[in-house]
């Protein structure tokens, strides 16, 4: 094990903001500016090194929680996607739902999204979570996980390329 702590947090937001051709903000946020839970023990996931753009790779838990934020505008509305793979020995997806959630400050409304990797291959893919529509909280800070918690089954093979943060 890396450290006495099992979970890995990171120790400050490094994240790389740039505008889009449409004039909107994109946020990118790299493993490394993830808080991981299990994510600082090494029987479980390989973290990438500071400077390194490998992903962070699951190699086995039963509880999955990858959560991070982000200082955004309070007054406009974004979508965040995981960026996603599994390899070619993922195994535990079969009927465990992947969840992701979104939200807006410590009082905004939760937004969740399940997503089924059984079908997914080895290619890389996203899936996203938009703010609840409902959402009048007009906090700076943006919330978001990456959930499995619920089955208690053993699951690995899953790799986190970045997370990406966009104005809609």
């Amino acid at each position: 094990m890396a450290s006495s702590n099992p979970h890995y947090e990171r120790a400050q937001q490094n994240v790389e903001r740039k505008m889009a051709q449409d004039g909107k903000e994109v946020i990118t946020v790299k493993p490394r500016n993830l808080n991981i839970v299990w994510g600082n023990d090494d029987r479980y996931w390989n973290i990438p090194k500071n400077g390194d753009d490998k992903p962070a790779e699951l190699l086995q838990v039963c509880w999955l929680e990858v959560t991070g934020s982000v200082d955004i505008d309070s007054q406009k509305t974004y979508e965040v996607s995981f960026r996603l793979s599994l390899t070619p020995d993922a195994f535990g997806w079969g009927s465990s739902l992947l969840y992701i959630m979104v939200k807006r400050g410590n009082s905004g409304k939760f937004a969740w999204k399940k997503v089924s990797l059984a079908n997914k291959g080895t290619e890389v893919f996203h899936i996203k979570g938009e703010l609840a529509q409902d959402d009048i909280s007009r906090d700076k800070k943006l919330y978001f996980g990456l959930y499995e918690v619920w089955s208690g089954k053993w699951k690995g093979g899953l790799k986190i390329h970045d997370v990406t943060v966009k104005e809609i």
